[in-house]
């Protein structure tokens, strides 16, 4: 009996025991810590469900902003919903529901992985992208495959290989609502290491600024550095012709939401070649052995450029483009020491202008297009900015010479066939009053069309016709009169080309889909006067038919350095 009671009480003392445990984790103490921080709290009535179920969402997508007032989600677990409290409790939790109020904000914040991020803050990406042509070829003959051409600016199939690098870093900055950009282009040209073995390249910087958008006045922008400055051009020859700058300097331009863009820009160079720089040899300081050399004349070539352009824009994405263009060029007098006497002679001032205009249309289908741009240079600016002025006038400047061109570019892309054309006739005169080689008149008419036979298969066909005449008189390709001899004639040259390409790209139809992998095979004939154009024994002044053929490909991959100013 002794031994029953005493079990009874055992079994009595652990039931109080478990009663007082559960009535404790029911109602802990007012002075006990809260579980967390703006965490769920006891006494608290849960929120009310959803009226309709909510879908499920991918823990990678961003969160909605609240809906309706709700409190925002978080993604700590939800508390199970407290037991309704007690009138004896109520005071407990309205003092934790005030203290809780005043300290909820901030923790909530920081524990929320989807809040967006203060507007002010900095946000910046860097981007690459390139443009490149490489081919392997040759002539059938075996020696390598060459330029054909025998205007300025031909067919750019049979081009050496050339390649740009461009490294981009943009960076937005919401406090004043600007964009920078820093752009470094690198050029890399032919020939490559596996093509001579010479562990060298040919490199240039073709860009190098940086670029701001937006500062203080939406639709500004400035740039400083060195770049390209080029607008529209002629795929198939290559050529921008009304403007392609190279320059080191600084820009302004303002873009209007009339779709009315102006620019304009200043720069400076120095081209190595004796019209600017003139190095010679002097004796070393103070009686020191040896010589230095100096700069006797050592003169920069200033360039100034301006350009407004104005788009109207129609129904369906179709619109037309007008463009007034201008440049003007100086280079300051100097002095330079003969090569016969060694005394000091006066080098005059130079400079020249530009003035150009283009008409655009499109019609917002695929790349359908056409341009046409005529520009009038004068004086320096006449043979470009980096040529040597040559045949001066007798003043010993470019003042007389002049460049008129004129020039069209377009595409037609309807189903699965496009049409690339393009054309463009060049006059020029240097200073000089008597007409001589340098003087040339010259021209091509091009066009390349496509059919594509699948979304990535294709052929093409090219075909061309080019002509110039230089300022000289000769016999060239001419009969005998009836007196036994010639008389001379101006050289009018001529070449016609034909090119078949079957082409593969996985950017789909189009005339500019790129990258693209091709094969190339083209035949070129002179006539007697288009071979005259070369030295005797080279192969170009001997042969009629010239052949080229080869493989390659082409790219253009998120470049700014085209299309953008």
């Amino acid at each position: 009996m002794r031994a029953i009671a005493m079990r009874h009480l055992i079994a009595l003392s652990l039931l109080m025991a478990l009663g007082l445990s559960a009535e404790a984790f029911a109602q802990p103490a007012a002075d006990e810590p809260e579980d967390g921080e703006g965490g769920a709290e006891a006494g608290l009535e849960p929120e009310e469900p959803p009226s309709e179920p909510a879908e499920a969402e991918s823990p990678d997508e961003p969160v909605d902003e609240p809906v309706d007032g709700a409190a925002e989600r978080s993604d700590e677990p939800v508390a199970a919903p407290a037991a309704e409290p007690t009138a004896a409790s109520e005071g407990e939790a309205e003092s934790r529901r005030a203290e809780g109020a005043a300290r909820t904000d901030e923790p909530a914040e920081q524990i929320d992985p989807t809040s967006a991020e203060p507007e002010t803050a900095h946000r910046g990406e860097f981007s690459f992208g390139s443009y490149g042509r490489v081919i392997a070829a040759g002539d059938g003959r075996g020696r390598p495959g060459r330029d054909a051409d025998i205007v300025a600016h031909g067919s750019r199939l049979d081009h050496d290989n050339y390649v740009e690098l461009e490294l981009r870093r943009d960076d937005h900055w919401p406090a004043v609502d600007a964009d920078t950009r820093f752009v470094a282009t690198l050029a890399l040209g032919h020939p490559t290491f596996h093509y001579d073995g010479q562990f060298d390249a040919a490199i240039a910087v073709r860009n190098l600024y940086l670029e701001e958008r937006d500062l203080g006045l939406t639709g500004l922008s400035f740039w400083a550095g060195s770049r390209m400055l080029r607008g529209d051009d002629i795929y198939l020859v290559d050529f921008w012709p009304l403007d392609n700058l190279n320059t080191l300097g600084a820009g302004l331009g303002y873009q209007a939401e009339s779709h009315t863009t102006a620019r304009v820009h200043v720069g400076l160079g120095q081209p190595t070649n004796p019209f600017y720089q003139q190095q010679v040899e002097r004796a070393a300081p103070l009686n020191q052995y040896g010589t230095a050399s100096v700069a006797i004349l050592d003169r920069l070539r200033f360039i100034g450029s301006a350009k407004v352009e104005q788009l109207v824009l129609f129904d369906g994405g179709a619109g037309l483009k007008f463009s007034a263009y201008g440049e003007a060029h100086k280079v300051p007098s100097g002095e330079r020491e003969t090569a016969a006497t060694q005394v000091m002679e006066a080098v005059p001032a130079d400079g020249g202008w530009v003035v150009g205009g283009q008409f655009g249309g499109f019609t917002g289908e695929r790349d359908t297009h056409v341009n046409i741009f005529v520009r009038y240079a004068r004086g320096l600016a006449a043979y470009g900015e980096f040529a040597t002025p040559h045949g001066l006038g007798p003043d010993r400047t470019a003042s007389d010479a002049s460049e008129i061109l004129i020039a069209m570019g377009g595409n037609w892309e309807f189903g699965p066939a496009t049409v690339l054309l393009g054309a463009y006739f060049r006059s020029f005169r240097n200073a000089s009053p008597a007409l001589d080689f340098g003087d040339v008149d010259e021209g091509i008419v091009i066009a390349r069309p496509h059919v594509f036979f699948t979304e990535w298969l294709g052929l093409a066909i090219e075909g061309s016709f080019q002509a110039q005449q230089r300022g000289v008189l000769a016999d060239v390709g001419k009969q005998e009169s009836e007196f036994g001899s010639t008389s001379p004639e101006p050289v009018i040259a001529h070449l016609s080309r034909i090119g078949v390409i079957p082409f593969v790209t996985p950017a789909g139809q189009g005339s500019f889909s790129r990258p693209v992998f091709w094969a190339i095979y083209t035949a070129s004939f002179r006539d007697d006067a288009a071979r005259a154009l070369y030295p005797l024994d080279d192969p170009f002044n001997i042969r009629e038919i010239e052949h080229f053929a080869g493989v390659g490909a082409e790219w253009w991959l998120g470049s700014t350095s085209y299309g953008e100013q």
